[in-house]
């Protein structure tokens, strides 16, 4: 690249970016090492050699990477990885060591990073370091958010449970009523919802395949896509975290919660309307509810599925209500979670929506709105628990209602974006002259 070209306001931007992630994906580091733990970075490392974590995540994010390659180099990456997993698995087999697949893919992937600066120059080593990047980013993502979890409950003794739980009441105390459907479906049932809850990466990693699909044949991405999406919930949602630490009520109010529930109530009893108060909870719960990021992700896995054939729109509805009956019928989430979830992901998409576009004013705006929207329903959970709980049938709708109006406002406003077809101009057909 010449001087003039890194000078280039995209560039300095990513370049920007890229020096902020990694600082925090060190700190992150030092503070998972500050208590006794290891961090995002060593755990990636160690998967070179040792059993991962994830499989199926590896193999995705090397799928992703491959969207800048052409099919026959596809072929022979994916044959190269599954015989690194094969000499793995014998390994492993011979030396009764734990067993896992994936380390192939990561193998590929970082072979790949050695080919795009070794053997490539120009666009085509820009085009591939961004596949592999892509790749990376979706597995260092998931490691990121593993350690930040721990620093929740590290750093984070007192939960917010007892207000959700009674700023739930006006929603129905959905995730009571869906707990007891999903106990009656049986083993299948759950069995199906708990492979839906762990696979949604891979769930996303199906649709942005299709989304980036003409990558390599147009040798660039386009200006916004899932993986976008998917990151930036994965950067911000941890945050609001740590300001709004919630554990859930399987925790909270179940048998999961030990001696720290306040009783065992979840899903059979509803939680009684009191006052509600701060309550210590112990130091290994992850303090992630509050929003959804699964109900997050899967929202956004639906949205991009979209203009995708049938098979995908089915496939994205699929796994959003399956998403839905998981983390409720779990105990994982409040309803007040799966609301602020929603707002939160239309939110974060219409401003990268609208970044892609160059800032688009209408775009600006709905993103202020939607972030006004979310904060305000935080509020109203840690503030108004007993007033929402008193008069459901007010602050029921309204709290549907507001989220109903950050969707209507993102349909309408994209709607305005997409690009308008104008019908050919009929002519009439020529008549036969009267003689």
């Amino acid at each position: 690249m010449t001087v003039a070209a890194w000078r280039q306001p995209r560039v300095i931007l990513w370049a920007a970016v890229s020096v902020v992630a990694l600082g925090f994906v060190i700190a992150l580091e030092i503070a998972a090492r500050h208590y006794g733990m290891r961090g995002p970075i060593t755990n990636q490392a160690r998967e070179v050699i040792f059993a991962p974590k994830s499989g199926p995540l590896l193999y995705g994010s090397m799928a992703l990477m491959m969207v800048v390659l052409p099919w026959r180099q596809r072929f022979i990456a994916a044959g190269v990885a599954v015989g690194i997993d094969v000499v793995f698995f014998l390994v492993r087999w011979v030396f009764d060591a734990k067993m896992m697949f994936g380390n192939g893919a990561l193998w590929v992937v970082l072979g790949c990073a050695v080919i795009a600066v070794t053997r490539r120059t120009g666009r085509e080593r820009a085009l591939l370091l961004k596949g592999v990047g892509l790749g990376l980013l979706l597995v260092t993502g998931r490691k990121t958010g593993d350690t930040w979890l721990l620093i929740t409950s590290k750093t984070r003794p007192m939960v917010l449970d007892q207000y959700v739980a009674v700023a739930d009441h006006a929603l129905g105390n959905p995730s009571w009523f869906v707990g007891r459907f999903v106990r009656a479906t049986g083993p299948i049932g759950e069995h199906l919802l708990d492979y839906v809850y762990i696979q949604l990466a891979v769930a996303a990693v199906l649709v942005s395949f299709y989304q980036l699909r003409k990558v390599a044949a147009e040798r660039r991405f386009p200006a916004h896509h899932l993986v976008r999406t998917f990151l930036v919930i994965g950067l911000l949602g941890p945050a609001i975290y740590m300001i709004y630490p919630v554990v859930g009520p399987i925790f909270a109010y179940g048998a999961d919660g030990g001696h720290w529930a306040v009783a065992n109530l979840w899903p059979d009893t509803a939680t009684p309307v009191s006052a509600p108060h701060l309550m210590p909870f112990n130091d290994f719960t992850p303090r992630n509810c509050m929003p959804s990021l699964h109900t997050a992700w899967a929202t956004a896995i639906f949205i991009h599925s979209r203009k995708g054939p049938r098979l995908l729109r089915f496939f994205g509805a699929f796994w959003l209500i399956t998403t839905l009956g998981a983390t409720l019928g779990f105990g994982y989430h409040y309803g007040t979670d799966i609301v602020t979830g929603v707002v939160f992901t239309l939110t974060i998409e219409v401003a990268l929506r609208s970044q892609a576009r160059g800032w688009d004013r209408s775009g600006i705006r709905l993103a202020l709105y939607g972030a006004t929207v979310f904060t305000a329903l935080l509020l109203a959970f840690r503030f108004l628990p007993m007033e929402m709980a008193g008069n459901p049938w007010v602050f029921g709708p309204l709290v549907l209602l507001a989220m109903a109006s950050v969707i209507y406002g993102y349909v309408r406003t994209t709607r305005q974006w997409e690009p308008r077809t104008t019908a050919p101009v009929r002519h009439p057909e020529p008549q036969p002259e009267l003689v």
